[in-house]
């Protein structure tokens, strides 16, 4: 028979006075952060990687004194005496072109903003829209593009939709705003509002200090970005547009409208809207897209004939029916910009020496759909044969 191990009457009560202690220590702190919630986040910010902040401490460095850094996080914020650092400022090349400004916290800052992200999501994601698709549990960029394209096939117009630099105009007080009215608790707000009005370190050293945006690299930026649109896209949208449709992942959005007159009235009132808000819409990439197919062949000067959405181009292209026959069908498929960081990447892959993989296996890696139509996924074998 199995003898049952009891802990001394000793040990149970040394363990219950350290949970006394700690409990005791908790509620002695201005706001109520469990120290699991600070080792949560960490694993969260530890599984996504990512560089080095303004203190040049990697992740590995960080671990070092794991236990006494995350100790500092916990204990500075629960008391309300946590202040960021400064967010470090990187220039890296967009894919159109330009470079684009990215902010890197460090690591400790990324794991404050993960326990604010981790407190604050359940509380606005059941408020935000349907058409949103960025940056969202359970929702993805290919939910996106499959119905856009359900959507180009019912309406014939298609606004494109690219607001100019817009984690770097996000109004702070439009922001705070929108927070304050959502946050569940006050250093919530109180914490967000710091890592606003955080000061950048640009590359050449200088600090700047920043008076509007939001860094495009920080773990809680996506989330505030999505709670600025909700209102000054999505719920405007709802009550001064109900009639059009939309599909919105961040700040690339595309609006589907009937006709050309619609889609130039509902163009300028998003004009004036957005500017209303703090932001402008930038005025080369922002165009009205007429969807020509089989059945749509009228000819509109001054307008132009695609429209690039994630990563996927929507054109005329040449499509099969069920029985047989040939048409002409407004599809998505790969992007040219797609396909050639596609191609770049893959000859760095050695595939000329041997490869086991087969061309499935490949387009799995990249995590292409393959339900959204077959004008989307056909041309990658293609690619790969250009690679090598």
């Amino acid at each position: 028979m199995p003898v049952e191990r009891r802990r001394s009457p000793e040990t149970a009560s040394g363990a219950n006075q350290l949970r006394e202690r700690e409990e005791l220590a908790r509620r002695a702190k201005s706001f109520g952060i469990d120290k699991w919630e600070v080792w949560e986040a960490y694993q969260q910010v530890k599984a996504k990687k990512g560089a080095a902040g303004v203190d040049r401490q990697s992740l590995n460095e960080f671990e070092q004194d794991l236990k006494g850094n995350l100790y500092k996080i916990w204990n500075r914020m629960s008391s309300g005496s946590y202040m960021p650092s400064a967010v470090r400022r990187v220039e890296i090349p967009k894919a159109t072109g330009g470079m684009r400004s990215l902010g890197i916290p460090t690591v400790a800052d990324r794991v404050a903003q993960m326990v604010v992200k981790r407190r604050l999501e359940p509380h606005l994601e059941p408020l935000f829209h349907n058409n949103s698709f960025g940056y969202r549990p359970g929702k993805s960029a290919h939910q996106a593009i499959t119905l856009a394209r359900l959507r180009c096939l019912e309406q014939a117009w298609v606004v494109d939709v690219d607001i100019k630099a817009f984690f770097d105009s996000i109004d702070h007080d439009l922001m705070m705003r929108a927070v304050r009215n959502h946050v569940p608790d006050r250093w919530l707000s109180l914490y967000i509002e710091r890592w606003l009005k955080a000061p950048v370190q640009m590359p050449d050293g200088r600090l700047q200090e920043r008076a509007k945006g939001t860094p495009q690299g920080g773990v809680i930026s996506p989330l505030l970005s999505n709670l600025f649109l909700h209102y000054a896209f999505d719920m405007w949208m709802v009550r001064s547009a109900r009639n059009i449709q939309f599909e919105r992942y961040a700040d690339d959005i595309v609006c589907h409208c009937a006709t050309r007159a619609q889609a130039e009235r509902f163009l300028q009132a998003l004009n004036r809207r957005m500017q209303a808000c703090g932001l402008l819409l930038h005025p080369e990439k922002t165009k009205l897209v007429y969807g020509r197919d089989t059945r749509r062949q009228e000819s509109h000067e001054g307008v132009a004939g695609y429209f690039d959405f994630l990563g996927f181009r929507f054109k005329p292209r040449r499509v099969k029916r069920a029985d047989g026959r040939i048409e002409t069908g407004f599809r998505p498929a790969m992007s040219p910009k797609a396909a050639q960081r596609i191609r770049e990447e893959l000859r760095h892959w050695g595939f000329r020496q041997h490869t086991n993989w087969t061309v499935q296996q490949i387009r799995g890696y990249w995590n292409l759909p393959c339900g959204a139509g077959s004008s989307i996924t056909e041309p990658f074998g293609v690619h790969v044969q250009v690679a090598f």
